[in-house]
């Protein structure tokens, strides 16, 4: 697949190509879902905590008697049914956390990238380095790519002058490649990525022969003949 490449003034610079592997992959759509549900519920802290009506403080002695005063009986002032009482059933601090296999994680990442591809939603800039934190100079920047809505801009390393200039804006978000996520490019509407982030993708991302194993071809053996 090409794409084009844009310099910071937003004119065109030449055409490269880009892995299929990572920005051609059919969309999933479950296993898009399972990893969104996974990185919301990961990113829950799991600390609400409320009291059962042993619990609360409070007698426990029962306010009045079961029977003749025309009253629907009642227990004690712990009662759920009471103001100031325990709660039915409430939330307790407990894990949230949901494991997902590492190759269905990849898969979601790589099926969101390729929407993003196919839809005209990802931009590739020539470089994205800026001398000094410059908030206007990041707005023309995105102004000049045609950028009107929210963005997710992703450089292949940290760069400090291009998140100091980015993080006053609405709607912009900064992250460097190797921190890019399904919930993030599914936030935000266009994805700009420089050319060195786009090649950082394909390295984490694309397909490649397992580690310790070699394509090439075991060398042919020939059987030794007894005389």
């Amino acid at each position: 697949m090409q794409v084009p490449v844009y310099s910071l003034a937003g004119d065109m610079v030449e055409h490269i190509d880009i892995s299929d592997e990572v920005f051609g992959v059919p969309f999933n759509q479950a296993v898009v879902h399972q990893a969104i549900v996974r990185q919301r519920a990961n990113a829950r802290q799991g600390t609400a905590s409320t009291k059962t009506r042993s619990e609360v403080s409070g007698s426990t002695r029962k306010l009045f008697r079961q029977k003749g005063t025309g009253l629907a009986r009642g227990g004690s002032r712990r009662s759920p049914l009471r103001r100031g009482g325990g709660i039915t059933f409430g939330p307790k601090p407990r894990s949230y956390r949901q494991a997902m296999p590492k190759k269905m994680r990849q898969l979601a990442l790589r099926c969101v990238l390729s929407a993003k591809a196919g839809d005209g939603e990802l931009l590739v800039l020539e470089q994205l380095k800026l001398d000094q934190p410059k908030t206007k100079e990041m707005a023309q920047i995105l102004a000049a790519l045609g950028v009107d809505s929210s963005a997710l801009v992703a450089t292949s390393e940290v760069e400090d002058n291009v998140v100091k200039s980015a993080r006053k804006l609405p709607g912009i978000k900064t992250t460097p490649a190797s921190l890019l996520n399904v919930v993030d490019i599914l936030s935000y509407k266009m994805l700009v990525m420089t050319v060195a982030a786009v090649r950082k993708a394909e390295q984490l991302w694309g397909r490649s022969s397992p580690k310790g194993r070699s394509n090439a071809p075991l060398p042919s053996v020939t059987p030794a003949v007894n005389n």
